[in-house]
């Protein structure tokens, strides 16, 4: 609503009040009337066990307390408040007696490591599409590159800015999973998250989705990474010199604790259900991370 230049807004409603209908001043100020009589005589109290005219004899109810908090309106939306902090608590381990975990209609926040061209992405969409439960996938990247005027690319020289926007990207993507894991939808993240940067890679994840989080390593072989890259077109793709220096650092992860996938032989499809077994045997024995 706009109002004239100069003339006062109006008061700011308040929870729980309402508007004044047929509000008149001369209502709030006797002397805004054109004539003053006397004071009008109250009508004396109404006898014991009488309501009013015409009423049925009975004990009159209280009265509700001035200016009693209005019932909160519900949510339209059917979303679920976001709670703080990360909502996606360590997975206890089920007794020995208990079935195998299906990973496949359980609610879970999955984190998919690798380097360029291990096929994170591709494995990650799949294995959303073809859960039953509600999942989705959330990819670092993609994230990242929704900056378009200032884009910091770290191809043409890593730098604050693109340190920066990644970590952003990361905040983002981990605020968008927290989201959706209160509101039920399972959450597969993809990220080049590097072992030798604990606290940038694997210790932002824990703090921005929760303990909860199941990083699981995909990481097939160098002459694969690097046939799979030069498929790539844009700022996707990386010089052969890059993906062999990431891929190295990526090999850091053995030894780490971490379930390690090797998908150097495997197809989509094959990759996804890999990734059911090592989620299925991670739920029931939380890795240490």
């Amino acid at each position: 609503m706009q109002h004239a230049v100069g003339s006062p807004l109006p008061p700011p409603h308040q929870p729980g009040q309402e508007p004044a209908v047929g509000w008149s001043p001369a209502a709030h100020h006797p002397g805004a009337g054109a004539h003053q009589g006397p004071a009008p005589v109250p009508p004396p109290p109404p006898a014991p066990g009488f309501s009013g005219v015409g009423a049925p004899s009975g004990p009159v109810p209280p009265a509700p307390p001035p200016h009693a908090p209005a019932p909160p309106v519900p949510d339209g939306t059917g979303h679920v408040p976001l709670p703080p902090g990360g909502p996606v608590a360590a997975p206890s381990t089920p007794p020995a007696t208990a079935a195998a975990p299906d990973p496949a209609g359980t609610t879970l926040a999955v984190l998919l490591i690798g380097p360029a061209g291990a096929g994170k992405t591709s494995v990650a969409k799949y294995w959303a599409d073809h859960r039953r439960v509600p999942t989705a996938h959330i990819s670092l990247d993609d994230v990242r590159e929704w900056v378009r005027s200032g884009f910091a690319d770290p191809q043409t020289g890593w730098n604050d800015h693109s340190e920066a926007q990644y970590r952003l990207a990361r905040r983002t993507c981990g605020f968008a999973a927290r989201n959706f894991l209160a509101n039920g939808i399972s959450c597969i993240l993809d990220d080049a998250v590097f072992p030798d940067r604990p606290v940038v890679g694997l210790g932002g994840w824990k703090r921005h989705v929760g303990p909860g989080l199941l990083p699981v390593v995909l990481l097939p072989g160098l002459d694969i990474v690097l046939e799979r890259n030069a498929e790539r077109s844009g700022n996707r793709r990386l010089t052969d010199e890059e993906v062999a220096r990431i891929h190295g650092r990526m090999a850091g992860w053995y030894g780490s604790g971490l379930p390690i996938i090797d998908n150097s032989q495997l197809d989509v499809p094959g990759t996804a259900r890999v990734l059911n077994d090592v989620l299925a045997r991670a739920i029931a024995s939380p890795p240490n991370w």
